[in-house]
C-alpha cells in the first residue's frame, strides 16, 4: 500500500495533509507525506480554558457513564485497526505486525478502563473515635496533558486517555512533531466515538500540534494539573521540575537501559529468541528495548555465537513487507547517533558484530541498519548511556550478586529480566536485594509489557506509572472523609478541650 493509499484509507483529506508548516516524513523512504497545520501558541490559553469548562461538566458524569465513551472508543478502534496500524507503520516505521499490535494495545486499555469505571474504590477505615466512620473517596483532578514520543505514537496516548476519561479528566494531547498524522488519525476515531456517545462536553479531548512552545504552555499552566510526558530523560529533567514548581502532578515515562541476566541454568534457545525480539524489535526504539546482556562467563561465548548467527539472518527492509523483521530508524539522525555510539564502544575496547548501514534491498531514503552486538570488556560510559537504536552490549559475570550490581549500575531503571531455571536466583532477582527497576521479569524479555500491570520505572526513568493496576490513582485526588453519627464530639488522640 502506498503512502497516499494508507492515508486515504485512514480518512485523511487533502486539507488535512496540505497547507501547513510542519513537514512530515515517512521513515520508510524519507518522503514528505504531509505538511500539517500547527497550533498557534497564542491559542493555548483558550484551548486550556475549554478543557477546564469540559472538566466542570465531565466530573459530575457518573464514572460508569464515562466508561461508556471509552467502550465506544474501543469499538471504533476495532473497526479501524488495520487502517490506523498502517499509519503507524507509515509514520513511525514499525513493521506491520507491530503497528497492528500498537492499536491492539489501545483496544486492550479501553477494555481495562471500561471495567475500571465501575471499580474506582475507596477504603473504609476504622476510626478510633466511637460513633465515627472514616472513608476515602476519589475525585477527578482536572485537565490532563499527554505529551507523547514518536516510538509509541498512539498507544501511550490511549493509556493515559482511557484512564483519564473514566476518572473524570479531560485530555489535551501533544504528539511528537515526528508523528502528528497518527495523532490526527486517532482523533478522527475519537470523534466518531464522541458522536455516538452524544452528550460529551465540547473540548473533552483536544489535539494540539507543534513544537516546544506548545509543550511549555501545557507544562507551565496551573489550569492543567496533570502532565503525563513520555520521552527522553533530558526532556523529563525539564518537564518534571517545572510541573512540580507549580504543584502540578507530573507522570514521567523516560529513558530505559534495560538488561537481561542469563544464568548458567538458562534455556539458551528460549533466551536467544527473547533477546532477538527485545533488542531489535521496533529497530531498538522501544523504551523497553534490551540494551545490555549480562551473561555468565561459562555460557557467554556460546550465547554470543548463537546471537551473531541469529542476527545475520534478520530481514532488514520495508516494514510493510510481511517478511521484514527490522524496519528503519526514525530518521538519519538516529542512524548517525547509532554509528557514533558504536565508534565509542570500539574505542573502549568493544568488539562489534553488525551495525553497518544497509543501502541495498531497502527503500531508498530511509535509515536502515544492521542490528549490532557489542562485546564489551566492562560497563563503560557508552554502555551506561541509552542510545535509541538496535545496539546490544554484552557483559560477563561470575556470580549473581555481581550480575545484579551490573544491572543496577546505570542511571535508568525501567525494565529488567533474568533467564534462569534456578528458583533461588529468580526470587532473589525479584526481591528487594534484586532488580531496582519498575519491571522485573523471569524467563521473558524486558519489552512487550501487557496493559494489566502498571508501566513505568525508577531513577532517571521518572517514577511515573501508566496503564494497569492502580495507575488510575495518578489521575484523581484522594479525599479522606470522617462522619460522626453519634451525639458526642470526642477528639482524636485523646485530646480534651472542654468548653
Amino acid at each position: 500500500m502506498s503512502h497516499a493509499d494508507a492515508l486515504k484509507a485512514a480518512g485523511f483529506t487533502e486539507r488535512d495533509l496540505a497547507g501547513g508548516t510542519l513537514a512530515v516524513h515517512s521513515p520508510i523512504d524519507g518522503a514528505e507525506v504531509a505538511r500539517v497545520r500547527e497550533t498557534d501558541s497564542a491559542d493555548m490559553p483558550a484551548i486550556i480554558a475549554k478543557s477546564q469548562e469540559a472538566f466542570k461538566a465531565w466530573r459530575t458524569v457518573p464514572a460508569p457513564r464515562r466508561g461508556e465513551l471509552v467502550r465506544l472508543l474501543g469499538e471504533e478502534l476495532r473497526a479501524a485497526k488495520e487502517e490506523l496500524g498502517a499509519v503507524v507503520t507509515l509514520e513511525a516505521g514499525k513493521i506491520t505486525s507491530e503497528g497492528l499490535g500498537e492499536v491492539q494495545e489501545m483496544i486492550d486499555i479501553c477494555d481495562f478502563a471500561v471495567g475500571l469505571s465501575r471499580q474506582i474504590y475507596g477504603l473504609t477505615i476504622a476510626s478510633e473515635r466511637p460513633g465515627h466512620r472514616m472513608m476515602e473517596t476519589w475525585h477527578p483532578l482536572g485537565p490532563c496533558a499527554v505529551i507523547t514520543a514518536f516510538n509509541f505514537p498512539v498507544a501511550v496516548w490511549s493509556w493515559n486517555t482511557a484512564l483519564a476519561l473514566v476518572c473524570g479528566d479531560p485530555v489535551i494531547w501533544k504528539p511528537s512533531e515526528k508523528t502528528p498524522l497518527t495523532a490526527m488519525a486517532s482523533m478522527k476515531i475519537m470523534e466518531r466515538a464522541l458522536k455516538r456517545f452524544g452528550d460529551a462536553p465540547e473540548g473533552l479531548v483536544q489535539l494540539v500540534i507543534g513544537g516546544p512552545a506548545i509543550g511549555e504552555a501545557l507544562v507551565d499552566s496551573r489550569e492543567v494539573p496533570i502532565v503525563s510526558a513520555t520521552g527522553s530523560t533530558r526532556m523529563g529533567a525539564i518537564v518534571g521540575p517545572r510541573v512540580a514548581a507549580r504543584f502540578g502532578r507530573p507522570i514521567l515515562e523516560l529513558g530505559g537501559n534495560n538488561a537481561m541476566i542469563v544464568a548458567p541454568s538458562a534455556d539458551l534457545d528460549m533466551a536467544v529468541r527473547a533477546i532477538v525480539f527485545s533488542a531489535v524489535g521496533t529497530a531498538g526504539q522501544r523504551c523497553t528495548s534490551l540494551r545490555r546482556l549480562i551473561a555468565h562467563n561459562s555460557i557467554r561465548d556460546d550465547l554470543v555465537a548463537k546471537l551473531v548467527k541469529a542476527y545475520a539472518s534478520l530481514p532488514v527492509g520495508d516494514p510493510r513487507k510481511s517478511t521484514t523483521l527490522v524496519g528503519p530508524l526514525i530518521d538519519h539522525g538516529a542512524r548517525d547517533r547509532m554509528q557514533s555510539a558504536l565508534e565509542k564502544a570500539r574505542s573502549e575496547g568493544g568488539t562489534i558484530h553488525g551495525g553497518r548501514t544497509v543501502a541495498s534491498g531497502v527503500p531508498q531514503g530511509g535509515a536502515y541498519v544492521e542490528p549490532a552486538i557489542a562485546e564489551m570488556p566492562a560497563q563503560t560510559d557508552t554502555v551506561r548511556t541509552e542510545t535509541f537504536a538496535p545496539i546490544l552490549y554484552v557483559l560477563g559475570y561470575e556470580d549473581l550478586e555481581e550480575a545484579i550490581a551490573l544491572q543496577n549500575d546505570v542511571p535508568q531503571g525501567l525494565s529488567s529480566c533474568i533467564f534462569t531455571l534456578n528458583m533461588r536466583e529468580a526470587e532473589t532477582f525479584m526481591s528487594a536485594a534484586g532488580s531496582d527497576c519498575g519491571i522485573a521479569n523471569v524467563n521473558i524479555g524486558p519489552s512487550g509489557a501487557e496493559i494489566g500491570g502498571a508501566f513505568g520505572g525508577e531513577k532517571e526513568t521518572g517514577g511515573g506509572r501508566e496503564s494497569g493496576s492502580d495507575a488510575w490513582k495518578a489521575y484523581m485526588r484522594r479525599q479522606t472523609n470522617t462522619v460522626n453519627y453519634s451525639a458526642e464530639l470526642p477528639l482524636a488522640q485523646g485530646v480534651k478541650f472542654d468548653i
